[in-house]
């Protein structure tokens, strides 16, 4: 098995998570009856390039399909996010042109298109890509690579690039860049969102990894590879996003002459100073005491009352396959999404419901899947203080609130 960015062997195990089926493949009532094909679920990491990454034991193309669930207008937080992004590169590069890879439903791209820009999404999600299309934002169907854009390119070249949670879901990172690189103006700006190796690593967030992530990045192996294909990263932001995230902006190497900001420099000596052998190989460990702790904790309070979850996510499937609980465990998931309700998560087979059945159960725990939204999720369901119910936040520790 072969490193994706380098070519060289892999054989350092990062973290292994046993055997689960996909996180995002939720199932129909008829679906339960059928067996479900489980995948590795161990991520390594290159001694030669550092780039952490997933094997492609599921073809891309097979996991965004008509049958993706995920639409990023359902979270209040996606889409003030993504006001938020639009406001920051409008003021910072003013750009007439918007390119937005993974556009998903369209929620960003709107926001730019309300400021008078010219957008254009691409984006592998037949579902949210035709609702994209609905709301009369331009998307191109299928996952953007070199070739892509040559069937974009009378679109022309584009101002701003831009992409939230994007750069995980490319299996052929190299391919992807150099698309960037054609796609990009001569003036233009790349701009990309993802969650931060470090900060995966720091708080132990073993629960961010799934089958469609196939790379985990540091700031470092990002700037190797944007530099390999005549792009140069000039400034970087850390922010909250998604339990710590870096925001990265490139351009063109002629342009280098443009300063590098101080972040950028610092990063890479950050980076340098903790990605060791031994940082890498007390990841795993440290996931499975983590591990171990969560399903005690769980166990213990399952006899104490009821205990549903909140967000039907990837991540929370991760987390629920690896604990390798069921509905004995967790009664029912609650998601705001119609996308997903009256379906089931995969492995665990709990049921996904609307919040209405949580108000008819009163369960006393609400396990939150999606942590990182904590505070959000916290003050929507604060009614459950009516009835002593309490939160579950799983990471990094395990705790009641």
């Amino acid at each position: 098995m072969q490193c994706r960015f380098c070519k060289a062997e892999l054989s350092h195990v990062f973290a292994d998570l046993g055997h689960q089926p996909p996180s995002n493949a939720l199932l129909t009532k008829e679906q339960l009856l059928e067996p479900e094909i489980y995948y590795p679920l161990t991520v390594y990491w290159c001694e030669k390039c550092l780039l952490v990454q997933v094997p492609e034991f599921k073809k891309a193309t097979e996991i965004f399909d008509e049958t993706y669930p995920y639409y990023s207008s359902q979270s209040p937080s996606n889409v003030s996010h993504a006001k938020e992004f639009c406001e920051i590169m409008m003021e910072r590069f003013r750009p007439k042109t918007v390119l937005e890879i993974g556009s998903n439903d369209g929620y960003m791209l709107k926001f730019f298109k309300d400021r008078g820009c010219d957008v254009v999404g691409v984006d592998p999600a037949s579902g949210p890509a035709k609702y994209a299309i609905k709301k009369g934002i331009p998307t191109f169907p299928g996952f953007f690579s070199s070739d892509l854009f040559h069937e974009m390119l009378l679109k022309g070249k584009k101002d701003l690039i831009c992409g939230i949670n994007v750069l995980a879901h490319q299996p052929d990172i190299h391919d992807f860049v150099e698309g960037l690189k054609l796609a990009l103006a001569p003036s233009g700006v790349c701009v990309f969102e993802f969650p931060w190796l470090l900060d995966l690593v720091d708080g132990n967030q073993w629960d961010t990894i799934y089958h469609e992530h196939y790379n985990y990045y540091s700031f470092t192996i990002l700037d190797d590879i944007f530099t390999k294909h005549g792009l140069c990263i000039f400034d970087v932001d850390h922010i909250p996003e998604h339990g710590g995230s870096l925001r990265i902006y490139a351009t063109h190497l002629v342009k280098k002459d443009m300063l590098v900001s101080s972040d950028t420099i610092s990063m890479l000596s950050q980076e340098s100073i903790v990605q060791t052998i031994e940082w890498f190989q007390h990841f795993n460990i440290n996931t499975q005491i983590h591990i171990k702790e969560l399903k005690r904790k769980i166990t213990l309070l399952s006899q104490e009352g009821m205990i549903c979850a909140y967000g039907a996510a990837a991540k929370g499937n991760t987390l629920l396959n690896t604990c390798r609980f069921t509905s004995r465990d967790i009664q029912f998931v609650i998601d705001r999404s119609p996308h997903k309700q009256g379906k089931f998560m995969p492995g665990s087979h709990i049921c996904i419901v609307g919040e209405s059945v949580l108000k008819m159960y009163r369960p006393a725990y609400v396990l939150l899947l999606p942590w990182n939204i904590k505070d959000e999720i916290m003050n929507q369901l604060s009614y459950i203080r009516e009835w002593n119910g309490r939160f579950i936040i799983p990471i990094p520790e395990a705790k009641v609130i």
